[in-house]
């Protein structure tokens, strides 16, 4: 039975939040998998990145989780009060940092910018750890939940610094 301040688990709602951030990663792709076997395959990468089908099935995973993660979040948003407000504002900055997980693709891959896609992966390492900070005083199993996330996007961070360095 759901008390006063503990709202009751909709799962079509949170379904939609994960066919939501998996969207993201559709449009995403659709810049990626061009680029894959062509000018992907041409740059000189370091000796850690991973496998190309590696990618799908981590990512695919990854945005399950920031869905499950933003749902509890605007569950939150169902209370009254600064609760409702704290996790209004939080979500804000978990749908900036899924906007820019898709412009990285478009800048990566599609205007094939290693240097554009840094700056944009540098922001949003940054708008994921703000909406992790903010989340975990609203719901720590989100802020847990995106825990992947952000090593995940540090580490292609770092993949992308190199792939930049080494390809003038």
């Amino acid at each position: 039975m759901a008390g006063k301040n503990k709202p009751k688990h909709d799962l079509g709602k949170l379904a939609l939040f994960i066919l939501a951030c998996e969207l993201a990663g559709v449009i995403g792709s659709i810049f990626t998998i061009q680029s894959i076997p062509t000018w992907y395959a041409t740059l000189i990468k370091p000796p850690f990145a991973p496998p190309n089908w590696l990618f799908a099935p981590v990512w695919t995973i990854l945005y399950a989780l920031m869905g499950i993660a933003a749902f509890l979040i605007w569950e939150k948003t169902m209370l009254k009060g600064a609760q409702k407000k704290k996790a209004a504002s939080a979500l804000n900055i978990f749908w900036l940092q899924l906007a820019l997980n898709v412009l990285w693709s478009i800048v990566f891959f599609g205007a094939r910018s290693p240097l554009l896609g840094l700056i944009i992966i540098l922001l949003m390492l940054f708008s994921i750890a703000l909406a992790m900070w903010r989340f975990y005083y609203i719901d720590w199993r989100a802020f847990w939940l995106l825990a992947p996330y952000i090593l995940w996007v540090g580490f292609a961070t770092l993949l992308n610094f190199y792939i930049f360095a080494l390809n003038p």
